[in-house]
Order: C-alpha cells, then structure tokens, then sequence
C-alpha cells in the first residue's frame, strides 16, 4: 500500500467519538438518545463503574428520534445515563482458513477462549444475494453419503435443501453423517438456538474428529440473546461466501431456520411490529428469502445448503415450514413412525423430493429411482390389506411386485451412522436390488 493511500484514509477519518445517553430499557430493547447512527451499525454501551466491559449492541429501530439499540449482550451492568458510542459500521467477522476445526460463537470468537488465528480478513456479515443471472445452472452432482439421498434425492452442488422434521427424529445424526461422508472440501455447521449440552456432544458424537478438521461450527445457544442467534445464521452464511469467492465447495449446514425466525419475532415483537401468522411478524417472512438465497452457485464456487425446520407437533404447513419450502430447491422429510420402527435416516422418501434431480443423474439412474418410489408408493397404497391378509397375492401384478421388493428396498435404505458409502457405491447396490 502506497503512503497516499495512508495519508487519505487519516484525512477521511472521523476523530471524534459520538456518544448518546441510555433513556430507558423495556425488556429486550434499549432507548438511547443519540449518538447519530443509521439500521444495522453497532454501538458500544459503556457500563458505569471501573473495569465493565463495553457491551456490543445493534442498532435495529427508531423512537422519536430515539435510537432502539438491542444488546449482543446480558443487560446486567446496563443503567440510565449509560454512555452509548457509535461505530459508524455494521458487524464484522474474522473470516480465513485458520478458522477451519474451531468452534466460534456468533460474532466469529473461538468459544474455547483461545485467541483468533493470524492472517484472518474482516468480512461484513450481511450480504446481498447474487443476481439471479449470474448465478450458473447446477449441473454437478454431490456426494453426501447417504444413500437414500444419492439414489433417489440427488442433491446437486450449489442446491438448497431443507430437512424438515419434528423433535427427536434423528436431524443433527444426519447432519452429522452428511459432513463426515460428503465429498465437498469444508463445512460451516451453524448450531442455532440449540440447548448447551447438545453443543459438545454434536461435536465429538455426531460430527467426530475426522468431521470437524474440515469444518467451522458457529454456536448460539438457547440462552444467547435474539440477536446472538440471529447474528449467527448470518455469520456462518458470510463464512460460507467468503470460501465459495474463494472457489470452494462448502456444505453450509444450519440447525434450525426455525429458532432464526423466532429469534427475529423475538426482535421484531420488542421493536414494536405487529404480530401476524401465529405470532410471526412481517419481517420474518422478508428476512428468511434473503438469508436462504444468499448461498448456492456463483462463477467461483458453490454452497450446498441443508437447513433443518423443527416442525412443530409435527405438522408441516406451520408457517415457517411452508414458507422455507417455497423459497427451497428441495426438501427432505423426516418421518417419525420410521424412526419409531428403527429406519435410520428416518428420510420418508415418498414425501420428500429433490427439484435438480432430474438434470444431474442419467436417464438409467432416473428409472431406477422412479421404479424404486413406484414400488414403495404402491406397497404403502395397500399396507393395510396386506397386513390383515385381505388381499390374495395373484389379484393384482403391481401389487405382487411391491410385496416381494419391499422388504429388499426397507433393508437398502437403512444405513448405520458410521457407514460411509459413495454415491457410485450406492448405485450399485440399489442395481443390485433387480427392481
């Protein structure tokens, strides 16, 4: 860098600190007056008394002239007359392969406590997504390793995916199983509003060592303000772009798109908006769109995206469901009565389907699967007079075929957690099946 430039940026400088005072604080929202500010810039809250550490706090409305800041923070040390400092800039993260095999919360700081690795670039974490006609046809396959997904929902690189399930059906372990087995070269695994005891477990269990030396995990726990959560949906999607500009494949894995929305009814509710569909409020609806079309292909690289949905009571035409499966290129659905009868991954295959498959597999592949769901369909269509022994065998051809396949098909689609099996691998087996 020329001395020029350095000699520009100091006249460019702002020397002097802008500082507002804390008015009041209702529930989650503080009111200050001052300092100048736009949506979205960080401001520092001073605590009064010696050695408080300033807490972040984002700018996410207005009052009369009033700023309504939201806290990255507990609001523990936080009193009227608080001195707030503006920063003139929105958040930004670290981002660089020393992240790779760390653990980080929302604002990109090791949760061990250890210091950032050297080397890092700053990264806005709010993006804009790319324009739709710069973004490339998806023509490649991915490799997850699952083979129910490989055979009959292929997932092409730079596909969004949603994995839609209730509670306790089995979404981290396959989330688990697709950043072990796949073949794409880093993960950003986002673990939102998750409970702090599951955080360790998913990172020595589910994701394991071989797992992890590929991957970056970004933590917000249940108890982190609605801010943290939110914030880190949106910092494991800047981590993403930055390795996809940087021409990697990256598995962008977040659990669960439905804790980021109501992390954002959270915000909203406190900002003042009104609720709307079962308490969402409007600007839930306008931020999922933005953050899920924020990843997928560019010129450089691609980001594969699975985003988990926690449905709730298993219904899945809430809300936030039915609107992340419009917005996605897919979605998987995870059956309960499966997991009850021990089919790991719990994928009901019928329900679920893949809207790239069609242009990445070959016309053999395609037939295949086609027959394979024909059959599954048909056997479910009449479990119930096979069960009873109300239907006689010879009645019908269909029926006769999907009887004796069945069993056959069930067996292929289980797979244990650690089996690794490629893409290629299950092709075979599912040809071995003489469907």
């Amino acid at each position: 860098m020329k001395v020029e430039n350095y000699l520009q940026s100091i006249e460019q400088m702002d020397s002097y600190k802008r500082l507002g005072k804390i008015q009041r604080v209702i529930g989650l929202m503080i009111e200050s007056q001052g300092p100048e500010a736009s949506i979205g810039d960080v401001c520092y809250i001073h605590p009064n008394g010696l050695n408080k550490k300033k807490i972040p706090a984002e700018v996410v409305g207005f009052n009369n002239e009033k700023l309504l800041l939201m806290p990255y923070d507990s609001l523990k040390d936080v009193a009227p007359g608080c001195l707030v400092e503006a920063t003139g800039q929105p958040l930004t993260i670290k981002v660089g392969r020393g992240l790779i095999g760390k653990v980080i919360d929302s604002l990109g700081k090791p949760l061990d406590g250890s210091p950032l690795p050297k080397g890092l670039t700053s990264y806005p974490s709010e993006q804009n997504p790319p324009n739709p006609l710069d973004r490339p046809v998806i023509k490649d396959q991915i490799s997850t390793g699952v083979k129910s997904i490989d055979t009959l929902l292929t997932v092409g690189k730079g596909q969004r995916v949603g994995i839609f399930a209730g509670s306790g059906v089995g979404k981290s372990t396959l989330l688990g199983m697709i950043a072990r087995n796949s073949n794409a070269d880093i993960n950003i695994i986002a673990l939102i509003g998750e409970r702090g005891r599951e955080v360790k477990e998913f990172v020595q269990n589910d994701l394991g060592p071989e797992g992890l030396e590929r991957s970056i995990v970004v933590v917000a726990t249940s108890d982190q303000p609605a801010l943290m959560r939110m914030k880190g949906a949106y910092t494991a999607t800047a981590l993403s772009e930055y390795f996809r500009d940087a021409g990697y494949s990256v598995n962008l894995m977040m659990d669960s798109v439905t804790r980021v929305a109501m992390a954002q009814r959270e915000i909203g509710l406190a900002a003042g908006e009104p609720p709307t569909t079962k308490g969402y409020t409007p600007s839930v609806f306008a931020i999922l769109p933005k953050l899920l079309e924020r990843t997928g292909l560019n010129e450089k690289g691609s980001i594969t995206a699975f985003y988990t949905v926690l449905v709730d009571g298993d219904d899945f035409n809430e809300p936030i469901a039915d609107t992340t499966r419009g917005i996605l290129d897919g979605h998987f659905i995870l059956d309960r009565k499966l997991a009850e009868q021990g089919r790991f991954p719990a994928i009901n295959v019928l329900k679920s389907v893949s809207r790239v498959m069609p242009q990445l597999v070959s016309g053999g592949h395609l037939s295949l699967a086609t027959r394979t769901r024909s059959l599954l369909a048909t056997y479910e269509e009449n479990q119930e007079l096979i069960q009873i022994g109300a239907y006689k065998r010879g009645t019908s051809r269909e029926i006769d075929e999907a009887i004796s396949f069945n069993s056959r098909i069930i067996q292929f689609l289980k797979q244990g957690t650690n089996e690794q099996v490629s893409d290629g691998e299950a092709l075979k087996q599912l040809e071995n099946l003489g469907l």
